[in-house]
């Protein structure tokens, strides 16, 4: 349900801005992305984990709330990672 460690620095790795970046926004959604998938897959074979579930949705409303930033600050990045992602239409 967590992502391992090389998973993840190949993550920020992807959507850093600079060499060092591990804080912006870009890569906040692209970390939570994972995550999310992950719990995703997990549901499938645990349907009553009601407890990962509020978490899932505590991952998925902060996802939204960095997306709605970014839209908000810089447009053109915005657009590229949902592309990227492919996470909205």
């Amino acid at each position: 349900m967590s992502i391992d460690r090389e998973n993840k620095t190949k993550i920020i790795d992807e959507y850093a801005r600079s060499k060092k970046d591990t804080g912006s926004p870009e890569v906040q959604i692209a970390i939570l992305s994972e995550r999310i998938s992950n719990l995703t897959e997990h549901f499938q074979s645990h349907k009553k984990d009601n407890h990962s579930r509020t978490g899932l949705m505590r991952l998925i409303n902060q996802r939204r709330s960095l997306l709605a930033y970014l839209k908000k600050s810089n447009k053109e990045s915005y657009e590229r990672l949902i592309d990227k992602l492919g996470i909205r239409k």
